[in-house]
């Protein structure tokens, strides 16, 4: 085997024993609760690949639909070597360096807007990195000296949203967007950032996006800068904002270098 080969490392759902594949799935069906809902429901699993399911638990939800949770063997593995898992790189730096930075480099605060947009309504995510008291013990953006936050809370129209952000004259907006069903979130995150190119602000602002079901991958489809998913802190929200603003001035600072040579 050369020495450019990958060690393999497989793994396999476990239930009550190492490798046995166990798995439980939930689901809801729009069927009254009967025999023949609950055999639907064991099918169904069969067709998802499951072997031997059995429906462990199943409960009338009313007006025409029940829920079931069917426990049953995945007969799949995974090759862990195979996985390449995309995030943002920067280095994650402890609130004084983060502030220490910003003073360094920036010379005034960052001004950081946050809110939830559009039709959702959940603050949780954006209050865990934006508030003072933060989350888990990790202080919020608002403790940080060196970063003017501004949380605008939930239900923002991103029309609101932009005209605030052009009003106090931010460096960064994030976005939290915790409602994501028929993908709405997709729809509100993509309206924001076509909002943010008709005004030419898209390449002005750092551009951040949060939420249970959003990865930097997607963020970076969408037009976004960075994507946070779950068990995000604010240290890891304002070191990638520093890093980024430093990143593009130094590079804007060296093309003024360079164009400010005599030829």
């Amino acid at each position: 085997m050369s020495e450019s080969t990958t060690t393999q490392r497989w793994v396999q759902p476990y239930g009550d024993t190492l490798g046995d594949g166990r798995v439980q799935v939930s689901f809801t069906l729009p069927l009254a609760l009967d025999d023949l809902a609950r055999e639907g429901a064991r099918q169904l699993a069969v067709m998802m690949g499951l072997r031997e399911p059995a429906v462990v638990h199943a409960e009338d939800m009313g007006q025409g639909f029940s829920f079931f949770v069917v426990y049953g063997q995945c007969l799949h593995r995974l090759d862990l070597s195979r996985l390449q898992v995309v995030r943002p790189e920067h280095q994650v730096l402890e609130k004084d360096e983060v502030n220490r930075l910003i003073a360094q480099t920036m010379g005034r605060q960052m001004v950081v807007i946050g809110a939830t947009i559009e039709s959702d309504a959940h603050t949780v995510g954006i209050d865990a990195i934006m508030n003072m008291k933060g989350f888990n013990g990790h202080k919020g953006l608002e403790s940080y000296h060196g970063i003017r936050a501004i949380n605008l809370g939930a239900q923002v129209d991103s029309e609101d949203l932009v005209a605030r952000a052009i009003e106090e004259r931010a460096d960064v907006i994030l976005v939290s967007q915790v409602v994501t069903q028929k993908n709405v979130h997709l729809d509100n995150l993509t309206r924001l950032c076509d909002l943010l190119e008709a005004e030419g602000l898209r390449e002005k602002l750092i551009l951040i996006v949060g939420g249970p079901r959003i990865s930097h991958e997607l963020a970076k489809e969408l037009g976004y800068d960075a994507g946070f998913g779950s068990r995000t802190y604010a240290e890891d929200v304002a070191s990638f904002a520093i890093h980024e603003w430093n990143a593009r001035n130094l590079v804007g600072q060296t093309v003024a270098k360079r164009n400010s040579v005599p030829s």
